[in-house]
């Protein structure tokens, strides 16, 4: 099994129970012989990522993560539909070779994807390329670039012109989202009860559908180890839709962290984009008007709203911590994660 730092030994509350799940990878996946050899992806928060190692040929399992889900998230049927039909047309999008919705395997459904190599850029650049304006600023296009590639896909020939609701696709988000939020907070937070009012009363008229990613960020993506600018990947399609393309560009700003920003914002959930040669948040949403000829003109909502979902996000992993359903230790940091995204998304709207 190839040497990944993305890698790293299963964890003890994560483990796969092997006794149903290897017969059937054998019995389903071209080249699943000689000894079964399982390592975990470490880097996600949400659902859990394996690589299976059946000598030279590899695959990756996604599965939900441990305990009780939110109701219509770590959709696996959904992801595996997506990158059946999508890899077809969209080539950064994995093949997905199996969906196993029987809950007896492992528990619950999960599916197996194509591996592919690269590299993921988390919260920092990797050393050997920090200092590279130039790249830099190849990296920031490509992620735009990507993106645009993505919301310009026709989703009736990829066999996805039913997937979503795209008519008041914006409204039923936000109400959603709220309705995460209440179930999965602690306590009651003016601040974030003014950022959904001025969400509420601003809600924007969507003039465009097309498919949206709903996770689109550097991390969920791989590049070249030998050019960090050269797209490979795109992962993380569980909650794939069709809908206002804003979405997927005022989420991806949420991440797009400036150097003069509060450095609070930046530790609540940032991309390396405040090194020197990246585009600026508002440089990137030209790029992508560009590109695509959609109108632009009300992203800030769209930003404000990414702002309040991931915090909303990371609030519902917060809540599984707290009540011991997971014991990974890197969540015990979200509290404070999560208060300075509802900061930053109260600055924004004003509120």
């Amino acid at each position: 099994m190839a040497d990944d730092p993305e890698l790293i030994d299963v964890r003890s509350d994560e483990r796969l129970d092997l006794t149903r799940l290897e017969p059937y990878l054998r019995a389903r996946l071209p080249g699943a012989e000689g000894p079964l050899e399982l390592r975990q992806f470490g880097g996600g928060h949400a659902n859990l990522t394996y690589l299976l190692g059946f000598g030279d040929t590899e695959y990756v399992l996604r599965r939900p993560p441990l305990g009780p889900i939110a109701p219509s998230s770590h959709d696996m049927a959904r992801e595996h539909r997506v990158l059946a039909a999508l890899s077809r047309v969209f080539p950064l999008a994995p093949r997905s070779y199996l969906l196993c919705d029987d809950p007896e395997i492992l528990g619950a459904l999960f599916h197996v994807m194509e591996r592919r190599q690269g590299i993921v850029i988390r919260t920092d650049l990797p050393e050997e390329i920090k200092g590279d304006a130039t790249l830099n600023r190849r990296i920031g296009e490509m992620m735009v670039d990507v993106l645009a590639a993505l919301h310009g896909v026709d989703s009736g020939a990829a066999g996805l012109g039913d997937l979503g609701r795209p008519e008041g696709f914006v409204g039923r988000q936000l109400d959603g989202w709220t309705r995460r939020w209440h179930a999965a907070k602690q306590e009651d937070v003016a601040r974030m009860d003014a950022v959904v009012a001025w969400l509420e009363g601003a809600l924007p008229a969507s003039k465009t559908v097309s498919l949206l990613h709903n996770d689109y960020k550097l991390d969920n993506m791989m590049v070249g180890a030998e050019d960090a600018a050269r797209a490979v990947a795109v992962f993380d399609w569980d909650m794939c839709t069709r809908g206002d393309p804003l979405m997927d560009l005022g989420y991806l700003l949420t991440f797009w962290g400036e150097a003069d920003d509060d450095p609070a914002w930046i530790l609540g959930a940032s991309m390396p984009t405040w090194h020197h040669g990246f585009p600026s948040r508002e440089a990137a949403v030209e790029r992508y008007a560009r590109a695509t000829g959609f109108d632009c003109g009300a992203v800030h909502w769209y930003h404000v709203f990414g702002v309040f979902k991931i915090a909303v996000v990371l609030q519902q992993i917060y809540i599984r911590y707290l009540r011991g359903q997971t014991r990974d230790r890197r969540f015990a940091v979200f509290g404070e994660r999560i208060a300075a995204l509802i900061d930053k998304a109260a600055t924004l709207a004003g509120v």
